[in-house]
């Protein structure tokens, strides 16, 4: 039997509806390394797929030229090379996501750095493998003393940002959630306003079906371990990010070395959540918010969950049980009393 988690409310357009004669149709493609899909619910004659899968692309293109540190020549990969120093002025877009996952920095006192690219090459989970072995921890302090949010230096009133030499951005933990508020946003002013999104598992939706039912998602589960009762969500005017150790590791003996990394200390949490989900109104926040908790582990993860009032869902490995716990914030659970 399914857990459900609804919305504190249904958003104006869901208590609207569809147009009447509005149908489904899905769109799909690639981005950031992964997939895309989108479905939309319209009337057929605004619908025409060939243009509207060409727009959502397009915004999706714009993320990877701006913010991508796999694409060579991208902005952000321009500022990394970038002697120190020199100021670059960034896109809107650009600027706002960086903001934002300064002040998630700020508010993890370090636990989530947008500007830890050189400790997530050295790991070998970057642009530039390495060998499935860990760093030594010579290197882990020389990529250290190249990381740093509090080094980075952005001036808003003329949107721009300042390389003190050495600095590499990685914004790969909240681009994704940014790539899904953007297709959300555009399917908007094009004038489809009931809609699910997704982009490589991040998802938001908004409004309902031409039944009137809700965009029914189910919660991504550890492929090790199924959840015995699944997690339907419903998702209007909301968005979910799971981030897993499942997802990018290595192992080395009984030892699992996932992505999710600690700037505070160089390493990955140990022990760390298996997976952490959150819900959010912006996907942005929630795909952020994801690696915040799983960074911060399970007790100082729950503590700013409650503080913040982040409804999350932590999944932890119970030892050598093989077992997995449950641990849902205050704000989840009312989600699910919902």
């Amino acid at each position: 039997m399914s857990r459900v988690l609804l919305p504190p409310q249904l958003s104006a357009v869901a208590q609207a509806g569809p147009e009447a004669g509005s149908v489904v149709r899905q769109l799909r493609g690639e981005s950031m390394g992964t997939t895309w899909s989108v479905s939309v619910c319209a009337p057929p004659e605004r619908l025409d797929a060939l243009p509207l899968q060409r727009l959502l692309q397009a915004e999706l293109d714009e993320v990877v030229e701006q913010m991508s540190h796999w694409k060579p020549d991208s902005l952000l990969s321009r500022f990394n090379d970038a002697p120190a120093g020199s100021t670059q002025v960034l896109p809107e877009a650009f600027f706002e996501v960086l903001r934002c996952a300064c002040e998630l920095a700020r508010a993890s006192n370090g636990a989530y750095d947008p500007a830890a690219g050189a400790l997530v090459d050295v790991w070998g989970f970057g642009a530039k493998p390495r060998d499935a072995l860990p760093p030594s921890a010579q290197e882990i302090r020389e990529a250290l003393a190249r990381c740093g949010w509090r080094r980075l230096r952005l001036d808003e009133q003329t949107r721009s940002i300042t390389q003190p030499g050495g600095l590499a951005l990685d914004l790969s933990s909240i681009a994704k959630g940014y790539g899904v508020d953007r297709l959300c946003e555009a399917l908007q002013r094009h004038g489809i306003a009931h809609h699910l999104c997704e982009v490589g598992g991040e998802v938001r939706g908004q409004g309902c079906k031409p039944d009137d039912h809700p965009w029914w998602v189910t919660l991504e589960a550890i492929p090790e371990a199924p959840f015995e009762a699944p997690w339907l969500l419903a998702l209007d005017g909301i968005a979910v990010a799971t981030s897993g150790d499942y997802r990018r590791y290595f192992e080395q003996g009984e030892r699992r070395y996932a992505h999710t990394l600690d700037p505070r200390s160089g390493y990955p949490l140990n022990p760390a959540p298996a997976a952490v989900s959150v819900v959010h109104p912006r996907c942005m926040l929630a795909d952020g918010l994801a690696t915040v908790l799983t960074a911060l582990g399970l007790q100082d993860g729950m503590a700013f969950a409650e503080r913040e009032n982040v409804a999350a869902l932590f999944v932890m490995r119970n030892g050598a049980s093989g077992r997995f716990d449950e641990y849902a914030s205050t704000a989840w659970s009312r989600l699910l009393e919902a």
